[in-house]
C-alpha cells in the first residue's frame, strides 16, 4: 500500500510517495525523483515503483519542491541540491541504506549530492551528459564524481547523451535500444514499448540485488 507524506525543506515542502517493500525482506531504500520538465508519472519511475518492493527495495517517489509547488520550471541546480538534502532525514527514518536516485535532472542532483549525504549507491536514468546538439557542454564530471556504485540506465537514441558518447568510469550501463529521453521507442523498433520499460526494472532489479547493504 503506498504513502505520501509532506516533508518540509529549505528549498520549500516537498512530497514523498513511498511503495513498501515487505517489512521482513527489505534491504535497501530507492529515493528517486523526477526531472526538470515532468514529475513522478514518468513512466520509468512508475514502472521501477512497482517492480522493486517485491525484489526487497522500498522506492520513493520524490516530488521536488518546485514541482509540489505547482511551478513549470525548475529552479537552479543549487536550489534542487537542498531540496534533496532536506528530505535525506525521511528516507533515513527506514533504518536502511538509502540509494539516491533520478531521472535526467534529478539524476544529476542525485550525483552532486551522493558522497556528502552517504548514499549507498546512485541510480541515474536519462543522465542528461549535455544540452541536445551540444556534446562540448558535458557533465561528466558530475557522473563520475558520484564515489558510490552507481547504475546509469540510458536510452539508445537520447539526444542527451547515447551511452556510446559516455566516459568510461566505475559505473555500470544499461541500454535501452532506440530509447529517447523518456525511454520512449519509435513504432518501428524491433521492441516494442513493454519490453523496453521491462529492460530498465530488470536492470535496476539485477543491480541492486548485487549491492551490499
Amino acid at each position: 500500500m503506498t504513502k505520501s507524506e509532506t516533508v518540509g525543506t529549505d528549498a520549500g515542502e516537498a512530497r514523498i510517495t513511498w511503495h513498501p517493500a515487505p517489512r521482513k525482506n527489505a534491504r535497501f531504500v530507492l529515493a528517486v525523483s523526477h526531472g526538470a520538465g515532468g514529475g513522478i508519472e514518468a513512466r520509468d519511475l512508475q514502472a521501477i515503483a512497482a517492480a522493486l518492493p517485491a525484489h526487497g527495495v522500498t522506492v520513493a517517489l520524490v516530488e521536488q519542491p518546485w514541482r509540489v509547488a505547482g511551478k513549470k520550471v525548475a529552479p537552479a541546480p543549487k536550489t534542487l541540491d537542498l531540496g534533496w538534502r532536506g528530505i535525506w532525514p525521511a528516507l533515513e527514518k527506514k533504518g536502511l541504506p538509502v540509494i539516491s536516485g533520478g531521472r535526467s535532472a534529478g539524476a544529476r542532483v542525485a550525483c552532486r549530492t551522493a558522497t556528502e549525504l552517504g548514499a549507498a549507491a546512485v541510480l541515474a536514468l536519462s543522465f542528461p551528459l549535455h544540452p541536445p546538439g551540444k556534446p562540448e557542454k558535458s557533465r561528466a564530471d558530475e557522473l563520475l564524481g558520484a564515489g558510490v556504485p552507481m547504475l546509469v540506465v540510458q536510452g539508445g537514441n537520447d539526444p542527451f547523451g547515447k551511452p556510446a558518447e559516455f566516459p568510461d568510469g566505475g559505473y555500470e550501463m544499461v541500454e535501452i535500444p532506440y530509447g529517447d529521453h523518456g525511454f520512449a521507442v519509435p513504432k518501428r523498433a524491433d521492441i516494442g514499448q513493454d519490453e523496453a520499460v521491462k529492460r530498465i526494472t530488470d536492470g535496476v532489479v539485477r543491480w541492486a540485488g548485487m549491492l551490499s547493504g
